[in-house]
């Protein structure tokens, strides 16, 4: 973590001293949670819709506190006049400039990640095959944000080899804020979906507001881009970058420079070759779906490209532990396999999520439960009715959904099924109680009808947006 004396600090944010005596105490690490502070910590007052971190100015210099950024519209008033205050405009500019300023003082390797679906699955990826090599730090949870990021930079012990950034955002110039701040050596597109469509009103915006992590890369960088999406192929020339830095693709489809083959898998886990280096070959994920060894051909390219040997690569997915509820196998009361999928969802991660229950045979039933996709604009209805009709009989035997929005992804479903010759009811209490297809708007009634419907032969895949609190469902599941 940062560790700097209170003057260098206020440097490097562009702060300015309340009281110099104080200049040369010396702050290790920092907060801004005034409920967590620890001795010697620098405290950031953030201001929010609804709080305002300098109210516990006094109570974070009782528990400890080295020093404060303050922010220069507020009254320091009689109780602060003599402490540690580093006087600053605005205290979130301030916590990013600090951040920044610290990133270009250690001697370290960023990889910033982005992209629709993966981010985190990538993440965890590219530092479990880096780990053994190189001493490591990731983006702690979903720290991924303009608060989370520079706090992620501000953690690293001066130590540290490469970190791995996961870079979030709902609306444009968010990327292009975050990869300023911690200016990758690689950055990793993952892939381009419909999340945000209601920000961005387009996938073509989303690809543009993804290219913007290009723009903080180092010269000399690696861009790394999913190479079958054809919106980030066609985005790249119109990159303005004054700087020269590499691009390079990974993908499933032919034609990128990092590419599968031999693709095999269960509902526990993925195997491949890559195709253009012999040493990786019958490689083994810990975590099943063709997408996710698309998201593993990322973190091979980003190895590859800071020498890592192909032993340790193999080692490295060897022992990957993915963050929790991506595509996380569990066991139901009943020993029917769940996928707890259920973090969040949107069309091209539930698609994917389709593809992968397609992918996994030999069961009696295989149940997909879906719930509402949330922030997709106008289109939303529409978008929910495309998954429905990406569902067919072939790809799952059973549908089911929770929530309005998910309603017209069953009505559509339904119709696939009916195509098919398959009793699909979906909506009325009086119809058959087997039904392919099945709606519901109260969980606990979801829960209670599927529990006595899943067979220890089974396979249950859930998702839905994180605010549908899908993971419930498995819960339920588990309980004996």
């Amino acid at each position: 973590m940062i560790k700097r004396t209170i003057g260098a600090v206020a440097g490097m944010c562009g702060g300015t001293l309340l009281n110099d005596k104080h200049a040369d105490r010396t702050i290790v690490g920092i907060t801004t949670d005034s409920r967590r502070v620890q001795p010697g910590q620098l405290f950031i007052p953030i201001i929010g819709g609804n709080f305002d971190g300098h109210a516990f100015g006094a109570k974070v210099l009782e528990d400890g506190a080295a020093a404060l950024l303050w922010q220069s519209d507020h009254p320091v008033g009689e109780a602060l006049a003599n402490a540690p205050l580093i006087l600053v405009d605005d205290t979130l500019a301030a916590l990013q400039q600090l951040a920044a300023a610290y990133r270009e003082e250690l001697n370290l390797r960023v990889i910033g990640i982005t992209g629709s679906n993966g981010k985190t699955t990538t993440k965890d990826m590219v530092a479990s095959v880096l780990s053994g090599f190189f001493r490591v730090h990731k983006t702690e949870g979903n720290l991924n944000n303009h608060i989370g990021l520079p706090l992620t930079v501000l953690q690293l012990d001066e130590t540290v080899e490469v970190v791995v950034l996961e870079m979030g955002m709902s609306g444009f110039g968010e990327i292009e804020l975050l990869t300023g701040i911690g200016q990758p050596d690689i950055a990793i597109i993952t892939n381009i979906g419909d999340a945000h469509m209601l920000q961005l009103g387009s996938r073509e915006g989303i690809a543009k507001a993804k290219l913007e992590i290009a723009s903080g890369l180092r010269a000399g960088g690696l861009l790394l881009i999913n190479g079958d999406e054809p919106l980030l192929r066609s985005g790249i020339q119109d990159l303005k970058i004054d700087r020269a830095i590499d691009i390079q693709t990974f993908g499933l489809q032919e034609g990128s420079d990092w590419t599968a083959i031999n693709l095999e898998g269960d509902a526990l886990s993925a195997s491949f070759d890559v195709e253009q280096d012999d040493q990786l070959s019958q490689l083994k994920l810990p975590v099943p779906g063709h997408h996710n060894v698309s998201n593993a051909l990322a973190a091979i390219g980003a190895a590859k490209r800071l020498g890592v040997p192909a032993a340790q690569i193999r080692a490295g997915f060897n022992g990957l532990r993915l963050t929790g509820m991506r595509i996380e196998p569990l066991r139901a009361y009943n020993g029917a396999m769940l996928l707890n999928d259920a973090y969040n969802a949107n069309p091209t991660a539930v698609r994917a999520a389709v593809d992968l229950v397609a992918q996994l045979t030999g069961y009696r039933r295989r149940w997909i439960v879906l719930g509402d996709m949330k922030e997709l604009g106008p289109q939303e209805v529409q978008l929910h009715e495309e998954i429905g009709r990406y569902i067919t009989p072939a790809k799952a035997e059973a549908v089911v959904t929770f929530g309005s929005l998910s309603e017209h992804t069953a009505s559509a479903a339904q119709t696939q099924f009916k195509k098919d010759g398959t009793d699909a009811s979906a909506h009325s209490a009086n119809q058959a109680e087997d039904a392919a297809v099945k709606a519901f708007q109260n969980k606990n009634e979801l829960i209670e009808w599927l529990r006595a419907k899943v067979a220890p032969e089974d396979l249950v895949l859930v998702k839905g947006s994180r605010s549908m609190r899908m993971e419930e469902i498995i819960h339920a599941l588990q309980r004996v």
